[in-house]
């Protein structure tokens, strides 16, 4: 816990001279980025909480922070005396807004730094105030980057660029701004303005690591149809292989050159030769993404502006052939890894050697860089045992770790990045003898995972349709969890991708789900102060081969990608269903066939029997079920039809 009482003093001193009554810390950057670079962990920074998502509100007597359902342990045990937590979406919870409008008072000033803000956020905030006459104010000087100490504050990022060929991208980078040109045609606009940085380096096959764990570098791009920019933090990082990947000069200018060239420019330019499209060019209409800065809007006429989703979202969501193939095969190798891995452990566990939760997560990490393209992790590890897996994104420090024992519960979710795509699994263990309620947990979190996996739906479904299918196994006994179902995953990118998503709730920039997009499937149930359940596995959307086709419609469902068989020891098979159990056996043996073919020509024996072993008990499962065929609630049944219902009348509309 981080004493932030000096920190709070010299930001509210910098207020009163800014003339602010409060002041706003997001936690993104200028990118809204979901995780920033530890040079602009400013919210961290002023309020000790390290948790991905949350705001923070300072006032010249108050502070508050922000979070969701994900972060509500972390941040009690994180947040000193200091803060109030506020349980974001809990009952009797002000939203943000609320809260700034109850403590001021009319005239009253509230500062955000608007390259740290989306648009709809502050649109949204500046609206809700100014009913009490409660300003917004724009700080161009950032309070917090001026109580920050140099000598303390880590270093701006400054990582080399790294091309990824057509081996690894399958589409060059011309033909990704032909495609984005079409797009910007159908838009009725003639430029587009690319702020998030995955979806700069997605368009022009580069990656770097600028930001832990996300293979991105700080730039921003406009593409308009005459010009293609590239604007680069650090120019130097034009090396030659860059240079020519680019087709572009040495300097990075594009004269005298034939063919699609990008020019490479300064960073600091962009947001002013974006302002310039206006009065220079022809350009009417400037495409601009909902999810960009406050100051990228308001760099250009609100007339000029068209705010959208970027058409790079979808194009980037939906994988081409190559980048799926890639994603099956990285796919394989983190399975090898990771049961190697937990074959080991589970030995060494149960012979009685000490492990703890950073020793696991740091010798895990070990055999993912032995795999052939592995580039590090995709996240820091959530390695948890007993009630730390119940902190959904808990993060294992020295102060915090457990042992792993053969007493309790582990939750691990873990992922790695490779040139040919990115990994995201979560597994959850037990290596003694669970109690009956840790087994009911984990059987109730697999049957929801099963059943979402079983859906097929007509294409032009949302997730949030399908959602409360894998949540009505865990609803039915009055459990739930604070998360959503599934997000969308980038190939060699972040681990978290939209714009499709499972979770219940609209969402504006939310796309339905279409072929060749990969999310998660992962439900979970979490003890507060004794265990934790998550069973993650990547699917990707594919056509599903239906007897009919009404309506003339694609038909769609999933096909696992992550391929990590489940714990025997915590499976209570008489609650699953024959459909269940059926699949179960089926997603075993494909297991085996895929991955232990390859752990058995490696030599990777204990491996090999480690996952033989779930294989061989699951093979033994009667699919002829223990419960009754309608063991389900009364409720429950009616969740899934209604959740049914929900996809059917979606499909008409």
């Amino acid at each position: 816990m981080t004493n932030t009482t000096q920190r709070l003093i010299d930001l509210r001193a910098n207020m009163s001279t800014a003339g602010y009554q409060a002041y706003i810390v997001p936690t993104e950057d200028a990118h809204q980025s979901e995780y920033v670079s530890p040079h602009d962990e400013r919210r961290v920074y002023i309020s000790g909480f390290t948790g991905s998502a949350g705001i923070a509100v300072i006032t010249d007597s108050k502070a508050a922070l922000w979070t969701d359902g994900r972060y509500f342990l972390q941040g009690g045990q994180q947040l000193d005396c200091n803060w109030i937590l506020m349980k974001s979406g809990e009952k009797g919870v002000p939203t943000t807004s609320e809260w700034i409008r109850a403590v001021l008072s009319s005239g009253n000033k509230v500062g955000v730094d608007p390259t740290l803000m989306p648009i709809s956020t502050w649109q949204s905030y500046e609206s809700k105030l100014k009913e009490d006459n409660i300003l917004m104010e724009k700080d161009g000087n950032n309070l917090i980057d001026q109580i920050w100490p140099f000598s303390e504050r880590p270093p701006e990022p400054n990582s080399p660029l790294l091309v990824l060929n057509m081996t690894f991208s399958g589409r060059s980078w011309p033909d990704k701004v032909e495609d984005v040109r079409k797009k910007i045609i159908e838009g009725k606009t003639q430029a587009l303005f690319v702020t998030a940085l995955d979806e700069v380096a997605w368009l022009f096959n580069l990656r770097a690591a600028d930001i832990d764990y996300n293979p991105v570098f700080f730039a921003y791009a406009i593409v308009d149809l005459a010009r293609i920019r590239l604007y680069l933090k650090n120019i130097t990082r034009l090396t030659s292989e860059v240079a020519q990947h680019l087709n572009t000069g040495s300097t990075g200018s594009c004269t005298g050159i034939t063919g699609a060239c990008v020019e490479v420019l300064p960073y600091t330019q962009a947001l002013s030769d974006m302002a310039l499209e206006q009065s220079v060019t022809n350009v009417t209409k400037i495409w601009i993404s909902p999810h960009s800065s406050y100051a990228v809007y308001s760099s250009v006429n609100e007339s000029v502006a068209t705010v959208d989703s970027s058409p790079i979202l979808l194009l980037k969501a939906v994988k081409n052939d190559v980048e799926r193939e890639g994603m099956r095969e990285c796919h394989i190798r983190d399975a090898m890894a990771l049961i190697e891995f937990m074959a080991m452990l589970e030995k060494s566990v149960k012979a009685g050697n000490p492990w703890d939760e950073i020793s696991a997560s740091d010798s895990l990490e070990s055999y993912r860089r032995a795999q052939l393209y592995n580039k590090g992790l995709s996240f820091e590890t959530i390695s948890g045992a007993g009630p730390n897996g119940a902190v959904i994104h808990y993060a294992a420090r020295e102060n915090t770790k457990r042992n792993i024992t053969t007493n309790e519960m582990y939750l691990l979710d873990s992922g790695g990045q490779y040139l040919d795509g990115t990994t995201d699994v979560t597994r959850t263990f037990h290596f003694g003898t669970p109690t009956d309620m840790e087994k009911e947990a984990y059987t109730r979190v697999l049957m929801g995972s099963i059943d979402l996996a079983l859906v097929v739906w007509p294409e032009g479904v949302y997730g949030r349709d399908i959602d409360a299918i894998a949540r009505s196994p865990l609803w039915s006994n009055g459990w739930d969890y604070r998360h959503g179902t599934g997000h969308g995953i980038g190939a060699f990118l972040s681990v978290h991708e939209g714009p499709a998503r499972v979770s219940y709730g609209y969402r504006e920039s939310e796309q339905p789900l279409y072929d060749g997009m990969f999310l998660s499937d992962e439900p979970g149930y979490y003890e507060d102060g004794k265990f934790g359940v998550r069973l993650e596995t990547i699917v990707m959307v594919t056509k599903a081969n239906t007897k009919y086709k009404f309506g003339n419609k694609t038909y769609l469902t999933w096909e696992p990608i992550t391929l990590v068989p489940f714990e025997p020891t915590l499976i209570k098979t008489e609650l699953l269903t024959s459909k269940q159990l059926t699949w179960l056996k089926n997603y075993h043996k494909l297991c085996l066939d895929r991955v232990g073919g390859r752990l058995k020509s490696a030599n990777r024996n204990d491996a090999y029997a480690w996952i033989e072993t779930r294989y061989n008990w699951s093979q033994g499962l009667s699919t002829e079920p223990t419960a009754k065929p309608c063991s389900t609630s009364t409720g429950t049944r009616s969740i899934i039809n209604l959740s049914i219902l929900v996809v059917c009348l979606m499909s008409y509309f």
